[in-house]
């Protein structure tokens, strides 16, 4: 259901008040407004972390929080806060939101649905009158998709002290830029906002997201209520020889980096091998110098995105990456950097239970179900009670210029939250 600009008539429940004031048309319409900032063919957007696309975005939200009288707070790797005050300024917040970086080929929902969603809950409890024991804060996160910067979900992991920012500064994008100094302008654009602390007390943490995969669109259901998120371990393989020319030296004489690359993923392809499909192994970037047509590569980098659900299956497959990829190549120098490692998480119950009965309360159907990407949730969920609402995307494409969602599947979404985050800021 959407509504008008107008007031909100109100409910007998505070909390289904705020749900019924969500503005369906601001939504898509803000939606198409930051889908403009690195807008780039086919719908996508390219406003990875930290670039001046991803300043232009940040001042445009903080414009949002502004013109409803909401206070910005920033932390020191630059995570967004708006907060809505609630009656016990001292009160620990609930606090929901996302990330606003994309991939260097994205999509205008990824990430960025959460963080508007947050705010519309903001406004929408303003339209229901609907007041909050504890403060509400929406966040976004900075380079939660690590495709500048590696690894991802950088902003909550420095946040929830798992990584210390200072282990973080020196990291360089592929064209040799620092985050510190990348970091360091980006917060730059932003004085006015208060500064906020790492691991401030958050009494709970939900996240709104599309699903990013086609469960939800063939069941026909608007909303997922996620249990759980699968474990990630990222690698960083560097395999080196010796450049040579390609027309003058023979094959059984050549240290070739390109080649001991290939054996290396053909290895790890038997590696992962998996007869159930439920281990995820992607290589997803691979460089080689000096990239030239008619020389042999003396040195290829690739990366190794490797997830599974069951941790003792993610630590031994993990485990074997290095010893796989050394046997596999005899004629080049090897080196193996692990740059990620996250098991399993779960989700708290309660809060899982409050996501379902908002849901149930506003006749808005619902499936428990496990996400297959990570989120800054997982890091979340180890400082306080978390959980995720997925809403349908269109044949469950994500990470492409070609991901879609509807107005009325992210509306519900958002109404879920709405409820949700009422009931979680009066507990």
């Amino acid at each position: 259901m959407n509504v008008s600009n107008g007031p909100t008539q109100m409910n007998h429940n505070p909390g289904i008040a705020a749900a019924e004031a969500v503005d369906q048309d601001r939504l898509w319409q803000r939606h198409m407004e930051m889908a403009k900032i690195g807008a780039i063919p086919g719908n996508g957007v390219n406003r990875q972390a930290l670039t001046k696309e991803d300043i232009t975005a940040r001042k445009l939200f903080f414009s949002w929080a502004k013109a409803s009288g909401f206070s910005i707070g920033l932390d020191a790797i630059g995570n967004i806060f708006v907060r809505r005050h609630g009656r016990d300024p001292d009160a620990a917040p609930v606090v929901t939101g996302s990330h606003m970086d994309s991939q260097l080929s994205g999509g205008r929902f990824d990430g960025i649905y959460g963080v508007l969603a947050g705010l519309e809950v903001l406004e929408a409890l303003d339209r229901a009158g609907a007041e909050t024991e504890r403060p509400i804060d929406v966040v976004a996160w900075t380079n939660e998709e690590g495709g500048r910067f590696a690894p991802g979900a950088m902003g909550s992991m420095v946040f929830t002290e798992s990584r210390p920012l200072d282990e973080c500064l020196g990291i360089a994008d592929p064209q040799g830029v620092v985050l510190a100094d990348a970091l360091a302008e980006t917060l730059a654009a932003t004085p006015e906002a208060e500064k906020r602390p790492f691991n401030f007390p958050i009494a709970a943490y939900i996240e709104t997201h599309i699903e990013q995969g086609p469960v939800l669109e063939a069941k026909g259901l608007p909303i997922g209520i996620v249990t759980s998120i699968q474990g990630s371990r990222w690698f960083e393989i560097e395999i080196r020889g010796e450049s040579a020319h390609a027309g003058t030296t023979p094959l059984k004489a050549r240290r070739d980096a390109v080649q001991g690359a290939v054996a290396a993923i053909s290895a790890l392809n038997t590696l992962m091998d998996d007869p159930t499909d439920t281990v995820r192994f992607t290589v997803g970037r691979i460089v080689a110098v000096p990239n030239s047509p008619n020389t042999v590569a003396s040195r290829v980098s690739f990366t190794i995105d490797l997830r599974h659900p069951e941790g003792t299956v993610l630590t031994d497959l993990g485990d074997k990456v290095e010893a796989t990829c050394r046997n596999a190549v005899t004629r080049c120098d090897v080196e193996v950097r692990e740059v990620f490692n996250r098991q399993p998480c779960v989700f708290d119950p309660n809060v899982l239970a409050t996501i379902e009965g908002s849901a149930a309360a506003l006749n808005l159907l619902a499936m428990r179900m496990p996400s297959g990407a990570f989120h800054d949730a997982m890091f979340m969920n180890e400082i306080c009670p978390s959980g995720m609402i997925f809403v349908p995307c269109e044949k469950g494409i994500s990470h492409n210029p070609a991901e879609n969602a509807s107005p009325s599947d992210l509306a519900a979404g958002v109404r879920v939250l709405a409820m949700t985050v009422f009931k979680l800021a009066n507990s």
